[in-house]
């Protein structure tokens, strides 16, 4: 990663579907370089995709948690299961395995805080690998719109 190729992904990250001429104005360079520049971006695995921001209110979805659940016994096998279970389920925006008192952390969005008791009741309880689980109701929630790249 050069200059130019973090200036390209910060543009990118703030208006994923401007035009190559667009972006190459912004950037200061020749559309063919800009163009070749995001092609190699994408090769290298730097530039996965171009995602729409999608407000999760208007789908009914106004209520998030954090969902920190354990899980036994500590395997591959349960891992995976458990990490597609959830992943599979319609409430569930994103899940996280990790290092620490807990196993993963499951981002939901639901309708209601009853209904946030009611995923937790019929799809973690009655589950033979949690032994344990928690929610953290999401009470407002910031994300960077950039990501830089740190120097190593």
């Amino acid at each position: 990663m050069d200059e130019l190729d973090t200036a390209i992904i910060q543009h990118l990250q703030t208006h994923a579907r401007q035009t190559n001429r667009e972006l190459a104005r912004a950037v200061g360079i020749a559309p063919s370089t800009c163009l070749e520049r995001v092609r190699s971006l994408r090769e290298r695995g730097v530039i996965t995709g171009y995602h729409a921001e999608i407000n999760l209110t208007a789908l009914n979805r106004g209520v998030q948690a954090l969902l920190h659940v354990q899980v036994r016994p500590l395997s591959r096998t349960v891992i995976d299961g458990f990490k597609k279970y959830t992943m599979g389920l319609p409430e569930v925006v994103s899940v996280f395995v990790v290092a620490g008192g807990d196993d993963f952390l499951v981002h939901v969005a639901v309708p209601s805080v009853d209904s946030l008791h009611a995923f937790l009741m019929d799809k973690f309880s009655g589950r033979r690998e949690i032994v344990g689980f928690r929610s953290s109701v999401i009470y407002q929630h910031a994300r960077k719109q950039v990501i830089e790249p740190l120097d190593l």
